[in-house]
């Protein structure tokens, strides 16, 4: 197997194909960039990708787990209004950087062969029998077959700039303030000891009505520094790494494809599909690609390995083209809510310019997906109210360590 891009999900498929071929598999994995180096602060997660790391690597899952940092909580600040409090959620996050570091030092323990500044531009490079394009958004192993794939890229209409900051955030943070072109917000969340990360999103026109589609890029953070003076308490704001030269501000792209496989070329992570960072989606998307894969072609854990024998009907072929139907399947309604949450930001500002209660906006921010009911209102009213905010954070850390109980987390990790 040659997986192609160092992330997480070609770490991860590289770390399963040797634990379940029992190590007769050769895999190789092959990255453009030298160890260390990546983009982006931090990543966040919940409880099905940590059911995931322990259920299908439990020797290396706790490593990941001690890496981790739980953040409690989610608020909601408008200006210098009283901030909104998103009662009964909580979650995981850790720098980029750490979770690669964990992944490849797993890889190089289970005899993955590593291949740094190594630069895969075809699928006709490659010897292997089954090859997997894990090379990330812009992929060039999918885009050198674009038209068999079917691939299709649409833009979101915001802009925004993955950063950082210095100040720890242990609480998940929206924070919306107005300018004189228009409003402006954040989402915050931890990364690593001492820095969180910060992503900031505005409209189109309030991007360069500011003047950040012209100014100096420093010039541009210590404005940002400005408007978010109050919801980052002073602290300052860190240029986004690994990227040098780039452009920092972006637009989300949607990538959707027709098919995910082409003979045994295959697509995984946000090569074969990207959701928008307002879902926080994206690591345990590609992790779920992963694990996927690997049971399509070794079985679940405890079940025998399939016959890798391509001619053969339960072969290579029938495992890549069952991982493509099902992967696809799954993937398809994630998109859809995850673009109906891109939406939402991309409409906020509208209804802040209205004038909406905090509170109702709060909701609106909750339930952005489409997911929640009546009874999810009600207890986002009483959340407001201290005694009974004080009451769901119980009941959601006892809910929590019992899943870290089931899991084996507490005898794993202590």
């Amino acid at each position: 197997m040659a997986c192609v891009g160092g992330g997480p999900t070609g770490l991860y498929l590289a770390i399963l194909a040797r634990l379940r071929s029992n190590g007769r598999d050769e895999v190789v994995l092959h990255e453009r960039n030298e160890p260390g180096r990546t983009h982006g602060f931090g990543v966040t997660f919940g409880e099905d990708l940590l059911d995931d790391f322990f259920r299908t690597d439990p020797h290396g899952a706790p490593a990941l787990r001690r890496a981790s940092r739980l953040w409690s909580d989610q608020m909601v600040r408008i200006g210098d209004l009283r901030p909104v409090h998103l009662g009964g959620k909580y979650g995981y996050s850790m720098a980029r950087t750490t979770m690669l570091d964990v992944l490849t030092r797993r890889a190089e323990q289970l005899g993955v062969d590593l291949r740094f500044g190594s630069t895969v531009g075809s699928r006709e490079e490659l010897d292997a029998d089954v090859v997997v394009a894990s090379d990330g958004i812009n992929s060039r192993l999918r885009t050198a077959r674009a038209e068999h794939f079917g691939t299709v890229v649409e833009p979101g209409g915001n802009r925004y700039v993955w950063l950082g900051t210095d100040r720890v955030v242990d609480v998940f943070t929206f924070a919306f303030e107005r300018t004189d072109s228009g409003w402006i917000w954040f989402y915050a969340y931890p990364s690593a000891d001492g820095s969180s990360t910060c992503i900031v999103e505005c409209a189109p026109e309030t991007w360069t009505g500011l003047g950040l589609d012209t100014m100096p890029v420093t010039d541009g953070y210590r404005l940002l520094e400005s408007v978010f003076s109050g919801a980052l308490g002073g602290h300052r704001l860190l240029p986004p790494a690994g990227r040098p030269g780039e452009k920092p501000w972006l637009r989300f792209q949607e990538v959707r494809n027709r098919t995910w496989r082409d003979g045994d070329l295959v697509l995984a992570g946000d090569a074969a599909h990207t959701t928008h960072f307002g879902i926080g989606s994206g690591t345990v998307l590609a992790v779920q690609d992963a694990v996927a894969l690997a049971d399509a072609l070794y079985g679940s854990p405890g079940r025998p390995r399939i016959d890798m024998d391509p001619a053969g009907p339960g072969g290579r072929g029938a495992a890549l083209a069952a991982y493509d139907a099902r992967r696809r399947a799954a993937l398809g309604p994630v998109q859809d809510m995850a673009r109906r949450n891109m939406q939402w930001f991309e409409r906020a500002g509208q209804r802040l310019e209205r004038g909406e209660d905090p509170v109702e906006f709060a909701w609106a921010l909750l339930d952005r997906r489409g997911d929640m009911g009546r009874l999810h209102y009600r207890l986002h009213r009483a959340t407001q109210i201290g005694p009974v905010r004080q009451v769901r954070r119980t009941l959601t850390s006892a809910r929590r360590v019992r899943r870290a109980a089931q899991r084996g987390e507490r005898r794993s990790v202590g």
